[in-house]
């Protein structure tokens, strides 16, 4: 897979009604600070009589973006996703529409066994996948166990960029919608994304975290946040521009933290004190190089300057 999508690459994942007429302008001309991954959605975000014209705009829109590419290339855009509103419509967009110039789609209502029915329709194509687990099976253990063996084996697992977690829709399932001030962690979604990192992190999926709804309430957003960071989840859906800061900061490493990952990746000590805490680095190594990766995209926190400061990248 190009490194270009590495699931850390994807921050604040923006989401994008398909119907809106500024798009382009947003991918082409880089309208908004910080944007790293941006999805077009005509699944939730656009009402069934609206699907005609968001299907309109999005053509031309794929026209314009397909043009732009062949001309000056898309190293500069964000990565760019279209969430359809089922398999039907995928397979829709694959078979009559110009997707040269996006880099995957985002699947809804995923499940074991919609995956055939998707990868029969991607397999041919450049496309990445990014499924969305936000279906009753998701409450399930055994099926998502399930599920996670099924991609580690499939021929989709090297054009899978991550899973997503669709927080509102599993919500909706238990008749719950988030309390105003608490986090999603102090909901039933707590379980289900610990169960879901327990489950998918030791085969090195990534997952990313649900969005949050409360868009001028910085404080939850900021707890929730650490707590996306102490779960590993590496990246968040946004569904406002104001949210894309808050999610590029939370994501930076702090000193502490890239002091001990290239202690411990480079010590020859089978166990040392680091800032008051053990370091081992038989156990702590897979950690260490998460955070020189995510140090490397995001930069690193400095006590002088609050927005931090920015590594150059890698090669």
């Amino acid at each position: 897979m190009d490194t270009r999508l590495s699931p850390w690459n994807l921050g604040a994942t923006l989401y994008m009604p398909a119907t809106r007429p500024d798009i382009a302008d947003t991918i082409l001309h880089r309208k908004i600070t910080g944007l790293r991954s941006l999805v077009i959605c005509l699944e939730d975000a656009v009402s069934e009589a609206d699907i005609p014209r968001a299907l309109q705009n999005l053509h031309r829109l794929l026209q314009v973006l397909s043009q732009a590419k062949k001309t000056q290339g898309n190293r500069d855009w964000p990565l760019v996703f279209i969430r359809p509103r089922h398999t039907e419509m995928g397979q829709w967009l694959i078979a009559n529409c110009d997707l040269s110039a996006i880099d995957g789609l985002v699947l809804p209502k995923f499940t074991l066994a919609s995956l055939p029915v998707w990868w029969n329709a991607m397999a041919s194509t450049h496309l990445c996948l990014m499924p969305t687990l936000e279906t009753e099976e998701v409450f399930d253990v055994i099926q998502m166990r399930e599920l996670a063996q099924s991609l580690v084996s499939h021929p989709c697992h090297d054009r899978l960029i991550a899973l997503r977690i669709g927080g509102n829709d599993l919500m909706n399932i238990v008749s719950l919608r988030r309390p105003r001030n608490l986090t999603l962690y102090d909901s039933p979604m707590g379980y289900v994304i610990k169960m879901l990192v327990a489950i998918f992190g030791p085969l090195d999926f990534a997952l990313t975290a649900p969005v949050c709804e409360h868009i001028d309430d910085q404080d939850v957003m900021a707890r929730e946040l650490s707590l996306d960071i102490a779960h590993g989840l590496v990246g968040k859906t946004a569904i406002h521009p104001t949210q894309i800061a808050m999610i590029e900061k939370a994501l930076m490493v702090s000193p502490g933290e890239h002091s001990d990952a290239l202690r411990i990746l480079n010590s020859t000590q089978a166990v040392f004190k680091s800032q008051g805490a053990m370091c081992e680095p038989a156990t702590h190594r897979r950690w260490a190089a998460s955070v020189l990766e995510r140090a490397r995209v995001y930069g690193i926190l400095t006590e002088q300057s609050p927005d931090g400061i920015r590594l150059m990248p890698v090669s």
